[in-house]
């Protein structure tokens, strides 16, 4: 550990995330798109003229945020963009968090959540998953002083998603702080809150451009909240960074918005190929947890979890594993093609001979 960091770093155990191997693999273990971005995207590449890279881009990003904004239905003032969804929490952190008050999120969620926490030195207030494997939005609600309320829909890694309703009821019963619905996984079966942001001044939703619109190389997110969210988010981004959505991501991210055929095909795609990946492992016996994202929690009650991903690594499959109390037994699955699923299957069923 060098002498040279900062106290605050030294205590910092920073995010990992999943591997992005260099050899040949069937690659499930981070949540990608198995399928190629929309064809307006690859036409904008070509068309790019590149001298356009010696200028600043519109620190404002107002084309692409207009864009996001007829997508939505809202209002221009009601958009926020960034260097992906994982910039725009942690802006959201820093605008709205650093609180003398805890966070109150699960304690079974994005694990960047607690990495952002220690950062900005907010205290997180951890709730356990229900019974059933699901965020338990009642007990964050609980009326207590809190900085805020963070929780992801569908929630990461377990893929349950709470309906409208039940989101609308914390909303009314918080009401004094912020309360972020990160929405990363939402276009694979969940219901989007954002219309919600029209009745709620305190609701800020975040998403992504990396996995319904298979841009996660590119590094573009956004938020879409009340204008005085998003004014707060911009008060961050201005003291950090004025610039940081490029031109050219800007230009894909407009492309990729308005093939919503594009969209919806994909989308449609990864459902449907959940589900019959669902329903299989259920067969291997496998117990899967219920999902509206692009993957799936399992594990098997007769082998570990580690013994699983191993034995897949071996045959070129690489999944997600979290080695936790908790989680230690199950793999968490990313959707891809019905034929990278047939080999995921056709895998697990050899090693569980």
């Amino acid at each position: 550990m060098s002498p040279f960091w900062s106290p605050a770093i030294r205590s910092l155990t920073p995010y990992v995330p999943g591997e992005q191997p260099v050899e040949r693999l069937i690659k499930l273990n981070t949540n990608e798109n198995p399928y190629p971005p929309a064809p307006g995207v690859g036409q904008a590449l070509r068309d790019y003229a590149t001298d356009h890279l010696r200028l600043y881009p519109d620190p404002s990003s107002r084309a692409l945020r207009q864009t996001l904004a007829d997508t939505f239905d809202v209002a221009l003032e009601q958009t926020f963009v960034g260097n992906g969804s994982d910039e725009v929490l942690a802006f959201a952190f820093q605008a709205f968090f650093c609180h003398d008050a805890p966070l109150d999120a699960p304690a079974i969620t994005y694990s960047f959540y607690p990495v952002y926490a220690k950062l900005y030195g907010v205290e997180l207030r951890q709730h356990p998953l229900d019974e059933r494997w699901e965020v338990d939005l009642e007990a964050m609600s609980v009326d207590t002083p809190r900085s805020g309320v963070i929780f992801a829909n569908p929630n990461a890694p377990t893929g349950h998603a709470h309906p409208l309703e039940a989101i609308e009821a914390l909303l009314q019963r918080v009401t004094d702080r912020v309360v972020l619905v990160d929405e990363a996984y939402v276009d694979f079966g969940a219901d989007s809150a954002v219309a919600l942001t029209k009745r709620y001044p305190n609701l800020l939703v975040t998403g992504t451009f990396s996995k319904s619109r298979s841009l996660a190389g590119l590094r573009l997110g956004y938020a879409i909240g009340s204008a005085e969210l998003i004014e707060g988010l911009q008060r961050v981004k201005d003291s950090f960074n004025s610039f940081p959505v490029d031109s050219l991501a800007s230009l894909l991210g407009i492309a990729a918005l308005k093939d919503q055929a594009h969209f919806e095909a994909c989308r449609n795609s990864v459902i449907a190929t959940r589900e019959r990946t669902r329903q299989r492992l259920e067969a291997l016996g496998f117990e899967v947890l219920p999902s509206q994202a692009n993957f799936v929690l399992a594990q098997h009650p007769e082998f570990e979890g580690a013994q699983l991903f191993a034995g897949l690594r071996e045959r070129g499959i690489l999944v997600r594993h979290f080695n936790t109390d908790t989680l230690a037994n199950f793999l968490r699955i990313t959707i891809g093609t019905d034929d990278e699923m047939d080999s995921l299957l056709e895998a697990l069923e050899s090693i569980c001979r």
